[in-house]
This record gives structure tokens, C-alpha cells and sequence, in this order.
């Protein structure tokens, strides 16, 4: 399978949003496309925050959300976060979510960061076990407050 990794554009929201459902967070709901278009264009206001995605015969297949940040600590040095990675369910374990990894990894050496940083769900065993097998290490706890 031929895959390309981009940066995702306002017409790969709709397969961008059939995958965030697929994760059955939010009880499997996902923003309506007209304001998923307005976050879109809102994420491209900040200097460097992007959808990518991975794509096989022009269908998204996968995507994750990358921000790199500027930093006053670590003598200045950017750092990212990584968020909302999936990968079609039919198509998951066979290297997809590998090429995605090391495609945002690299994404992050070219910004010159000193670190990548993203959290999992607790619940998500399979999914901390691949982040394991690609050399990913636990770090800390990862602690929110919510505001709903």
C-alpha cells in the first residue's frame, strides 16, 4: 500500500472526522463539518499547529494533530505535543501508525525540538503497547482538570 503523510487540508476534514469517530470518544460523536472547517481554519492562525494525515488513494487513513512550541525554558529550545492519533480501525497493525510516528517525530527534529510529549488514554492498553514497541517510554503521570 502506497501512503503519502501531509499536512491535512480543509477537504481531508471529512475523513479526518470518520476516524475521530472511530475512537468512540465522546460517545463516537464528532463536530459538525462546518465547525470542524472553522477550527481548521482557526488551528492555521497559530504558527505551528497542523493536521496531518496519512493517505492511501487519496482516503484518510490516518492522522494525528502536532503542535511545536516555542520555549523560554530548556535555553529556548521548541517542544511538541502530540494529539488525537488514529488509524483506521480495518487497517490497524500494519505499519501505518509506525510510518505516522516516525513522520511526526521527524516533523519535530526539523523544528529542532528537544522532545515530543502526548498522553493515552488509561483504558488504552493496545495502544500504549505499540507506543512501547517504537521506543516510547512512560514519563510521569499526565494529569487534566475538566471544565464541562
Amino acid at each position: 500500500m502506497d501512503i503519502i503523510m501531509r499536512a491535512a487540508l480543509e477537504s481531508d476534514l471529512p475523513g479526518v472526522l470518520s476516524l475521530y469517530a472511530q475512537l468512540g470518544q465522546d460517545d463516537g460523536s464528532v463536530l459538525p463539518l462546518d465547525v470542524a472547517k472553522r477550527v481548521y481554519w482557526k488551528m492555521k492562525s497559530y504558527p505551528d499547529y497542523k493536521i496531518h494525515v496519512a493517505l492511501s488513494d487519496d482516503r484518510v487513513i490516518g492522522t494525528f494533530a502536532l503542535l511545536v512550541m516555542d520555549n523560554i525554558g530548556h535555553l529556548g529550545t521548541p517542544s511538541a505535543i502530540l494529539e488525537d492519533v488514529v488509524v483506521a480501525d480495518e487497517l490497524r497493525g500494519q505499519g501505518i501508525g509506525k510510518l505516522m510516528m516516525e513522520y511526526a517525530n521527524s516533523l519535530c527534529r526539523q523544528k529542532g525540538c528537544y522532545k515530543m510529549a502526548f498522553s493515552s488514554n488509561i483504558n488504552r492498553e493496545p495502544a500504549h503497547r505499540f507506543y512501547e514497541s517504537l521506543g516510547y517510554r512512560k514519563h510521569g503521570y499526565s494529569f487534566y482538570v475538566s471544565y464541562e
